[in-house]
Protein backbone atom coordinates (compact mmCIF):
# COMPACT_ATOMS: atom_id res chain seq x y z
CA UNK A 1 0.00 0.00 0.00
CA UNK A 2 1.25 3.45 -0.83
CA UNK A 3 1.79 5.50 2.30
CA UNK A 4 1.84 9.01 0.93
CA UNK A 5 -0.83 11.53 0.14
CA UNK A 6 0.16 11.15 -3.49
CA UNK A 7 -2.28 8.22 -3.54
CA UNK A 8 -5.01 9.67 -5.78
CA UNK A 9 -7.81 7.98 -3.86
CA UNK A 10 -6.59 9.30 -0.51
CA UNK A 11 -6.22 12.81 -1.90
CA UNK A 12 -9.72 12.57 -3.39
CA UNK A 13 -11.12 11.32 -0.06
CA UNK A 14 -9.34 14.06 1.92
CA UNK A 15 -10.55 16.86 -0.36
CA UNK A 16 -14.06 15.72 -1.23
CA UNK A 17 -17.13 17.42 0.20
CA UNK A 18 -18.18 16.12 3.61
CA UNK A 19 -21.36 14.63 2.16
CA UNK A 20 -19.41 12.75 -0.54
CA UNK A 21 -16.81 11.50 1.92
CA UNK A 22 -19.52 10.38 4.35
CA UNK A 23 -21.33 8.53 1.54
CA UNK A 24 -18.06 6.77 0.62
CA UNK A 25 -17.48 5.85 4.27
CA UNK A 26 -21.05 4.51 4.53
CA UNK A 27 -20.25 2.15 1.65
CA UNK A 28 -17.32 0.88 3.71
CA UNK A 29 -19.20 0.56 7.01
CA UNK A 30 -22.88 1.21 7.71
CA UNK A 31 -22.22 2.60 11.20
CA UNK A 32 -22.89 6.33 11.18
CA UNK A 33 -20.79 6.77 14.36
CA UNK A 34 -17.80 5.10 12.66
CA UNK A 35 -18.20 7.25 9.55
CA UNK A 36 -18.56 10.46 11.57
CA UNK A 37 -15.39 9.72 13.55
CA UNK A 38 -13.36 9.12 10.39
CA UNK A 39 -14.80 12.17 8.67
CA UNK A 40 -13.95 14.42 11.64
CA UNK A 41 -10.27 13.45 11.47
CA UNK A 42 -9.68 14.38 7.83
CA UNK A 43 -7.28 15.04 6.20
CA UNK A 44 -5.21 11.90 6.61
CA UNK A 45 -1.49 12.17 5.90
CA UNK A 46 -1.25 8.53 4.84
CA UNK A 47 -3.48 5.60 4.03
CA UNK A 48 -2.07 3.89 7.14
CA UNK A 49 -3.26 6.83 9.28
CA UNK A 50 -6.76 6.34 7.87
CA UNK A 51 -6.62 2.61 8.65
CA UNK A 52 -5.46 3.27 12.21
CA UNK A 53 -8.29 5.78 12.67
CA UNK A 54 -10.69 3.11 11.39
CA UNK A 55 -9.33 0.58 13.88
CA UNK A 56 -9.81 3.04 16.75
CA UNK A 57 -13.33 3.97 15.62
CA UNK A 58 -14.27 0.29 15.26
CA UNK A 59 -12.97 -0.45 18.77
CA UNK A 60 -15.12 2.39 20.17
CA UNK A 61 -18.42 1.31 18.59
CA UNK A 62 -21.24 0.85 21.07
CA UNK A 63 -23.46 -2.23 20.87
CA UNK A 64 -26.00 -0.17 18.90
CA UNK A 65 -23.33 1.14 16.52
CA UNK A 66 -22.05 -2.40 15.99
CA UNK A 67 -25.58 -3.58 15.21
CA UNK A 68 -25.95 -0.73 12.70
CA UNK A 69 -22.68 -1.75 11.05
CA UNK A 70 -23.70 -5.41 10.83
CA UNK A 71 -27.07 -4.51 9.32
CA UNK A 72 -25.14 -3.35 6.25
CA UNK A 73 -23.78 -6.85 5.61
CA UNK A 74 -25.75 -9.54 3.78
CA UNK A 75 -25.66 -13.15 4.99
CA UNK A 76 -22.78 -15.27 3.69
CA UNK A 77 -23.90 -17.04 0.54
CA UNK A 78 -26.50 -14.39 -0.28
CA UNK A 79 -24.73 -11.22 -1.46
CA UNK A 80 -26.93 -8.21 -2.11
CA UNK A 81 -28.20 -8.29 -5.70
CA UNK A 82 -26.40 -5.70 -7.78
CA UNK A 83 -23.79 -5.06 -5.06
CA UNK A 84 -20.34 -5.73 -6.52
CA UNK A 85 -18.68 -5.32 -3.11
CA UNK A 86 -20.57 -8.11 -1.37
CA UNK A 87 -20.32 -10.32 -4.46
CA UNK A 88 -16.53 -9.77 -4.62
CA UNK A 89 -16.06 -10.36 -0.90
CA UNK A 90 -18.15 -13.54 -0.95
CA UNK A 91 -16.50 -14.92 -4.08
CA UNK A 92 -15.58 -18.05 -2.11
CA UNK A 93 -19.24 -19.09 -2.18
CA UNK A 94 -19.65 -18.53 -5.93
CA UNK A 95 -18.87 -22.10 -6.92
CA UNK A 96 -20.29 -23.74 -3.81
CA UNK A 97 -22.30 -26.91 -4.18
CA UNK A 98 -26.03 -26.92 -3.52
CA UNK A 99 -25.33 -28.96 -0.38
CA UNK A 100 -22.90 -26.33 0.94
CA UNK A 101 -25.31 -23.51 0.08
CA UNK A 102 -28.14 -25.31 1.90
CA UNK A 103 -25.93 -25.95 4.93
CA UNK A 104 -24.82 -22.30 5.01
CA UNK A 105 -28.43 -21.14 4.88
CA UNK A 106 -29.35 -23.44 7.76
CA UNK A 107 -26.30 -22.40 9.82
CA UNK A 108 -26.86 -18.70 9.06
CA UNK A 109 -30.45 -18.94 10.29
CA UNK A 110 -29.40 -20.78 13.47
CA UNK A 111 -26.66 -18.21 14.10
CA UNK A 112 -29.03 -15.30 13.54
CA UNK A 113 -31.58 -16.86 15.88
CA UNK A 114 -28.95 -17.31 18.60
CA UNK A 115 -27.15 -13.96 18.30
CA UNK A 116 -29.79 -11.70 16.74
CA UNK A 117 -27.65 -10.61 13.77
CA UNK A 118 -26.01 -11.93 10.63
CA UNK A 119 -22.88 -14.04 10.82
CA UNK A 120 -20.09 -11.57 10.07
CA UNK A 121 -16.77 -12.81 8.77
CA UNK A 122 -14.09 -11.26 6.64
CA UNK A 123 -14.90 -13.49 3.68
CA UNK A 124 -12.25 -12.09 1.33
CA UNK A 125 -9.97 -14.93 0.25
CA UNK A 126 -11.90 -17.63 2.09
CA UNK A 127 -13.51 -20.65 0.49
CA UNK A 128 -17.11 -21.59 1.13
CA UNK A 129 -15.91 -24.52 3.22
CA UNK A 130 -13.70 -22.25 5.35
CA UNK A 131 -16.62 -19.91 5.98
CA UNK A 132 -18.88 -22.85 6.87
CA UNK A 133 -16.28 -24.24 9.26
CA UNK A 134 -15.89 -20.84 10.95
CA UNK A 135 -19.67 -20.55 11.27
CA UNK A 136 -19.92 -24.05 12.76
CA UNK A 137 -17.23 -23.16 15.30
CA UNK A 138 -18.49 -19.70 16.18
CA UNK A 139 -22.13 -20.68 16.70
CA UNK A 140 -20.98 -22.38 19.93
CA UNK A 141 -19.56 -19.10 21.31
CA UNK A 142 -21.09 -17.12 24.12
CA UNK A 143 -22.67 -13.83 23.02
CA UNK A 144 -19.84 -11.91 24.72
CA UNK A 145 -17.09 -13.87 22.94
CA UNK A 146 -18.91 -13.60 19.64
CA UNK A 147 -19.27 -9.81 19.95
CA UNK A 148 -15.50 -9.54 20.27
CA UNK A 149 -14.95 -11.72 17.21
CA UNK A 150 -17.56 -9.77 15.22
CA UNK A 151 -15.82 -6.50 16.09
CA UNK A 152 -12.46 -7.92 14.94
CA UNK A 153 -13.97 -9.24 11.70
CA UNK A 154 -15.65 -5.88 11.05
CA UNK A 155 -12.29 -4.18 11.55
CA UNK A 156 -10.70 -6.46 8.92
CA UNK A 157 -13.53 -5.80 6.46
CA UNK A 158 -13.31 -2.04 7.03
CA UNK A 159 -9.54 -2.11 6.40
CA UNK A 160 -9.96 -3.99 3.12
CA UNK A 161 -12.71 -1.68 1.93
CA UNK A 162 -10.87 1.50 2.97
CA UNK A 163 -7.75 0.28 1.18
CA UNK A 164 -9.79 -0.21 -1.97
CA UNK A 165 -11.32 3.24 -1.52
CA UNK A 166 -7.98 5.04 -1.30
CA UNK A 167 -6.31 2.97 -4.00
CA UNK A 168 -9.08 3.19 -6.59
CA UNK A 169 -8.57 5.40 -9.59
CA UNK A 170 -11.44 7.83 -10.11
CA UNK A 171 -13.69 6.53 -12.86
Amino acid sequence: MTSSTSTPGLTRFNTSADSDALAALHEVCASSAWGSKLLAQRPYATAEALLLASDAATAELSAEDLAEAMAGHPPIGRPKPGDPTSAREQRGMAGASEELRAEMLELNLAYQEKFGHVFLICATGRTGEQMRDALRERIANTPERERGIVRAELGKINRIRLTRLVEEDPA
